[in-house]
């Protein structure tokens, strides 16, 4: 449940941060009110997903994959630059976020081994 909860807390930042490329340096009133509710929604869940997981590795997905997202958009529908430097930071966005996630399951792993031990 808390993967569910990250990939709606990506999604509702990603979405305040296209409303606030949208609201043209808040003059757009729209799109600068969704910036704030798309925000707290996005740190409600958030702070959901925290409940099961690590901090490190909640909060590095989430800004990962914010980042990579947010690049994108601004690619295609806003068209922004994009060159070598850009898809290479990304690409190591992506895997600095791979190995969190097999470091904390080894973790996890390790740690439910443990306790099972403890049990017998």
């Amino acid at each position: 449940m808390q993967w569910i909860y990250l990939s709606l807390a990506i999604l509702f930042e990603v979405a305040g941060t296209t409303a606030m490329k949208l609201s043209d340096g808040l003059t757009k009133l729209v799109p600068s009110i969704l910036i704030f509710v798309f925000y707290v929604v996005s740190f409600a869940f958030l702070s959901f997903a925290l409940k099961g997981m690590e901090m490190s590795v909640a909060y590095a997905v989430w800004s990962g994959m914010g980042i990579v997202t947010i690049t994108t958009i601004g690619f295609v529908y806003f068209g922004e630059s994009i060159n070598i430097i850009k898809i290479l930071a990304i690409l190591f966005i992506l895997i600095g976020v791979v190995i969190l996630n097999f470091n904390s399951a080894a973790h996890e792993a390790k740690k439910k081994e443990m306790v099972e031990e403890r049990i017998h």
